[in-house]
């Protein structure tokens, strides 16, 4: 196992757990890819690493908070919305480039303006947080015109870390469903970005759509006065990435083909159809950025037939970050390998951490299907989706998911997933259920 070192930098490293035995005429190969980086910055925690004397933070971040007209009602969603990029604003280490974007029907620059980030020291930090008390709400939303503002700005300076953190209370009514995929494909691969919905006049997949584009996390806000302490720490989690750009470069043998790529933990993530060819029979599947993390890919490949006793390599699995002279660093990899057997235990039996994430996925399936079902008037569907949903939370520890389950289903008996639905749901829990429903429990070792 190769592993990437350099001072400032994480290391990286790659396990493969699969079940490489295959029955004769087996094809089918299934590999759960665990990704390491240590000794970066803390993500998600309260300690930062400071940098080394003399080192510039290598990171730019635009925050893009909705001033649209809802955002007065009530008064104090602004008022959170304000506080809470304050709280952000302070979180920034020295050095950062940063830069806040009102967005109603048009994007307008809060600070610092002139087409310019800020560098953050005591006094920008002091002059964005004076800016921010000017934001009042009025207008429209077109989230597209914000994401292309901030892609425009981040790329005005020269770092490789480019985030953006977007808020918004509503639905994105004054541009097409065309547009903001349109901004989407455009910002894609140049900047990663958070995404929070504020209150409950928001749309779930608008706001899941944005984060899954740009390789971010989604949530609900569903109390304005929690904004402050989700942004601090989403900034925190900013804040701590340290390698940009990374992919994960799947290598297959002719002959064999890729099924899929998702990442199955923290969250659900189809990455399928985000492939970049990289050369012969390779390809790359972004990741995003990193800091101090683990995350876990579900990578299924099939194989050409081959007699008992055969093996083969089925793919090779290298994480790659571009380089300035065009070529690519690999900082590890792993192997994924086909064995025909005639042995009928090792061939059936099914890995633990490929059995746990493919049930993960499922979770996340039946959940989004059940609450669709729901919306469409199918109780029945609805029940029934939902029920297996809560059967696969409990059969797999997912204790979160299975809470916010209760709140729209009664369950009756968890284990065998016989459930009712509810006669009233508050729109709160329906929508933390739908936002959340593609996180993950990680795999108990």
């Amino acid at each position: 196992m190769a592993n990437f070192s350099k001072s400032n930098v994480p290391q990286f490293s790659v396990e493969v757990y699969q079940n490489e035995y295959l029955p004769e005429g087996g094809r089918e190969v299934n590999a759960i890819v665990t990704v390491t980086s240590t000794g970066g910055g803390t993500v998600g925690g309260t300690a930062v690493r400071a940098y080394a004397a003399g080192s510039t933070p290598d990171a730019a971040v635009a925050i893009m908070v909705d001033c649209s007209g809802s955002m007065d009602y009530p008064p104090t969603k602004m008022r959170n919305a304000r506080d809470a990029t304050a709280a952000a604003i302070d979180t920034l280490r020295d050095g950062v480039h940063f830069a806040i974007i009102g967005g109603t029907h048009v994007a307008k620059e809060v600070y610092p303006g002139g087409g310019q980030l800020a560098v953050a020291d005591d006094r920008t930090r002091d002059q964005a947080k004076q800016a921010l008390r000017k934001l009042s709400a009025g207008g429209g939303t077109a989230i597209g015109t914000w994401l292309k503002l901030a892609d425009r700005l981040l790329a005005s300076a020269d770092v490789s870390i480019r985030h953006g953190i977007l808020l918004t209370d509503g639905r994105n009514e004054h541009e097409s469903p065309e547009d903001l995929k349109a901004a989407l494909d455009a910002c894609a691969g140049r900047y990663t970005c958070d995404a929070r919905g504020v209150g409950t006049d928001w749309e779930v997949k608008e706001v899941t759509g944005i984060a899954s584009a740009l390789l971010g996390t989604a949530d609900i806000v569903a109390d304005p006065a929690g904004l402050a302490a989700d942004f601090t720490q989403m900034m925190e989690a900013a804040m701590g990435k340290e390698v940009a750009d990374v992919a994960l470069r799947l290598w297959t043998p002719v002959g064999t083909e890729i099924k899929f790529v998702k990442q199955v933990a923290p969250t659900v993530e189809e990455l399928t159809s985000r492939r970049t060819e990289a050369g012969p029979r390779a390809g790359d599947y972004p990741t995003g950025s990193w800091g101090d993390e683990s995350r876990d890919y579900h990578v299924c490949v099939q194989v050409p037939n081959a007699d008992l006793g055969q093996e083969m390599l089925a793919a090779r699995v290298s994480l790659v970050v571009p380089q300035s002279d065009g070529g690519v660093q690999t900082l590890s990899q792993g192997l994924v390998r086909a064995v025909w057997t005639d042995d009928m235990a090792a061939s059936t039996s099914i890995n633990p951490q490929v059995a746990h994430y493919t049930g993960q996925a499922e979770l996340a399936q039946v959940i989004q299907q059940g609450l669709e079902a729901r919306k469409a008037g199918d109780m029945d569907g609805a029940t029934a989706k939902l029920g297996r949903a809560v059967q696969l939370a409990a059969a797999s520890g997912n204790e979160d998911t299975a809470k916010l389950l209760a709140k729209v289903v009664d369950v009756e008996d968890a284990a065998t997933g016989t459930v009712r639905l509810k006669a009233k749901v508050e729109d709160a829990d329906e929508m933390t259920l739908e936002t959340r429903s593609t996180k993950t429990v990680r795999v108990k070792k």
